[in-house]
């Protein structure tokens, strides 16, 4: 188990770094449609709003650039869209559309303690200052 317990750094970046691509796809799906998408969303709206935080903080943890607080706006922002978007629609996560919203939630507060990993801009800025 030694041996899994080194690669435990890397693996924390890795994660973040799909995370933050996958959260960053959301945001340009909504505002720039790419991927392609048939869902308009309507400039200055709350899902607007979403998605230029998306692309944000998604960019920012991707690159693991000032990735604590980039982390806990994508999870607070995550949190909302649960509540406010799949919970009245139904009480299971997996009925209501919002597991994947659950899932960034904790994956991003998890980023806020655990920091971005060896593989990122934020160490780099560490080790040279």
């Amino acid at each position: 188990m030694d041996s899994l317990t080194a690669w435990q750094p890397r693996v924390l970046s890795v994660l973040r770094i799909v995370s933050g691509l996958i959260f960053l796809l959301h945001g340009t799906q909504k505002l720039l449609g790419v991927p392609a998408s048939t869902r308009a969303v309507e400039a200055f709206s709350l899902p607007w709003t979403a998605g230029v935080i998306e692309i944000v903080s998604g960019l920012a943890i991707l690159v693991g650039f000032m990735t604590r607080p980039a982390a806990f706006l994508a999870s607070g922002t995550m949190a909302v869209a649960y509540w406010m978007a799949h919970a009245p629609r139904d009480i299971f996560p997996t009925n209501n559309g919002g597991d994947a919203a659950i899932l960034y939630c904790f994956i991003f507060l998890y980023f806020v303690f655990a920091g971005p990993g060896p593989w990122s801009i934020d160490a780099m800025m560490k080790k040279k200052g």
